[in-house]
Formats: C-alpha cells, sequence, structure tokens
C-alpha cells in the first residue's frame, strides 16, 4: 500500500528528512494493512459499545448556596489590594 508521506507531512507542516519519510512510509504502510485486517471481522452480531463498565456519571443537583463575601475570600491572604486578591503579572 503506497502512502504519500510527503503529502501528508505537507498538511501537518512537517519538516522531514530522507530517513524519516522511509520510517514513516513503513509505519504506516503496517498501520493501514492492520486495519484491513479489522475491516475483515466479523462484527454483523456485535453490539457497538462505547464503555463496558456499566458505569455512569453520579451528579447532584446544581443548587446555588450561599458563598463567602468579598471580605471573608480574602481574609486569609497576604497580598491584596483595593479588596482583590495581588498577584504576580504573568505577562509582561
Amino acid at each position: 500500500m503506497k502512502i504519500d508521506v510527503l503529502h501528508i507531512a505537507k498538511l501537518a507542516n512537517l519538516p522531514l528528512s530522507k530517513e524519516e519519510i522511509e520510517k514513516y512510509q513503513k509505519q504506516l504502510s503496517s498501520i493501514l494493512e492492520y486495519i484491513e485486517k479489522l475491516k475483515k471481522a466479523k462484527t454483523d452480531n456485535i453490539i457497538e459499545t462505547s464503555q463496558v463498565t456499566n458505569l455512569e456519571n453520579v451528579t447532584k443537583k446544581d443548587e446555588p448556596t450561599p458563598s463567602l463575601s468579598q471580605n471573608e475570600a480574602i481574609a486569609n491572604s497576604n497580598n491584596t489590594q483595593n479588596g482583590s486578591f495581588k498577584v504576580k503579572a504573568i505577562f509582561e
């Protein structure tokens, strides 16, 4: 199975050496050959699944509850300014 690795690399904006092209040619061919084998598996009577543990998300009802006031929220902070947390700048 011939794969145009250079075309794929161009689409992905990946510069490849000649060695990498040969390496990926072999790897991609091997992957596609395996996929062809999987396509031959008889799955007509198999039920599709998205997960196998039968676990369900357990959530609680989202209900508003009282929260801290601004003064209570910053009460234990060492660095505050004008009623807000003061943090180091991450952008210069």
